[in-house]
C-alpha cells in the first residue's frame, strides 16, 4: 500500500491519500482503530450514514483505517460560508443523532443503551452529493442518547464562550447552539448528569490531547510520565488542565442558559 500526500489533520488522526478513491486515515501514538471500525461496520449495516470502509485484515496496522474519499464541504465549512444556516444546521446535525440513537447498542446489555458518536459536531459532517455522513469515530460508546446531545451542546457551546476562537466563530456557535436546542429538548433532553458527564469527559480529552502534542513536538520521553522535565512542562500541563476545566465549567451554564 503505497501512502501518498497529507490530505487533512484532525484532532487525534491524520488523512492521507491512497489514490483517487481511498484515503488512509492513521492515528496518532498508536491508537488502535480496531473498535472504530467495528462501530463503523456494524452502523453502515444498519444504513447509517458513515465512510465505506476499504479491507482491513491481519497486514493492517491496528492504528490505521482504509475509508472511501468523500467529496463535498464539511457542514461547518458550508455554515461559515453562509451556504446554510444556522436552522438548516441544526435540523440536520438533529436528525444524524435522532437517527443515530435508533441502533441499538452493539455490546451493551442494555435494552435503553444506544450507539454514540460523542463528538458530533459540523466540523465531522461532510455533505456529499448523495447526502451528509458523518466521519471521525474515535470517541465512539455506547449508552444513554442524552449523554450524546450533551456532548453536541458542549463542544459548541465551548467555542462560543472560548476567547481565543475569535468573534465570527463565537457567534456561529451560539447561534447554532440555539437552534439545536428545541430540537434536542424534543428528543428527551439534556439532564444535569449527562452536562456534567460530558464537561468531565472533554475536559479530560481536551488534557490528554495537548498532552499527546507537547510529547511529539518536543519528542521529550521524560514528559510521558507527567514531570515537568525541568523546563515547566509539567506546571502547563496542570494549567492547561485549570483552563479546559474553566472553558467546559463556563460551558455547561451557557447550554443551561439557553435550555
Amino acid at each position: 500500500m503505497r501512502i501518498g500526500e497529507l490530505l487533512g489533520a484532525g484532532r487525534t488522526a491524520d488523512v492521507y491519500a491512497l489514490d483517487e478513491n481511498w484515503v488512509l486515515r492513521r492515528n496518532r501514538d498508536g491508537l488502535d482503530a480496531t473498535h472504530e471500525w467495528a462501530v463503523m461496520s456494524y452502523l453502515s449495516a444498519h444504513g447509517y450514514p458513515v465512510p465505506r470502509l476499504g479491507p482491513r485484515d491481519a497486514t493492517t496496522a491496528p492504528r490505521d483505517l482504509v475509508l472511501r474519499r468523500l467529496t463535498g464541504p464539511t457542514m461547518l465549512e458550508s455554515l461559515e460560508s453562509g451556504d446554510l444556516t444556522a436552522s438548516e444546521v441544526a435540523t440536520v446535525l438533529a436528525g444524524l443523532l435522532a437517527e443515530l440513537h435508533t441502533v441499538p447498542a452493539r455490546l451493551s446489555p442494555q435494552p435503553e443503551d444506544r450507539i454514540l458518536h460523542l463528538d458530533l459536531h459540523p466540523g465531522n459532517v461532510v455533505l456529499t452529493p448523495r447526502g451528509p455522513v458523518v466521519i471521525d469515530w474515535s470517541d465512539t460508546a455506547e449508552g444513554a442518547p442524552a449523554l450524546d446531545r450533551a456532548m453536541t451542546a458542549l463542544i459548541l457551546a465551548r467555542t462560543a464562550v472560548d476567547p481565543r476562537a475569535g468573534d465570527p466563530a463565537s457567534a456561529c456557535a451560539l447561534a447554532l447552539l440555539n437552534a439545536l436546542v428545541p430540537h434536542f429538548s424534543a428528543s428527551g433532553g439534556m439532564p444535569a448528569a449527562h452536562l456534567a458527564e460530558a464537561a468531565a469527559r472533554r475536559t479530560a480529552d481536551a488534557t490528554r490531547g495537548g498532552a499527546a502534542h507537547k510529547r511529539h513536538d518536543s519528542n521529550n520521553s521524560n514528559d510521558e510520565d507527567g514531570g515537568d522535565g525541568g523546563d515547566g512542562r509539567g506546571h502547563r500541563k496542570r494549567s492547561d488542565s485549570r483552563d479546559e476545566a474553566d472553558l467546559f465549567g463556563r460551558a455547561v451554564a451557557l447550554v443551561t442558559e439557553v435550555m
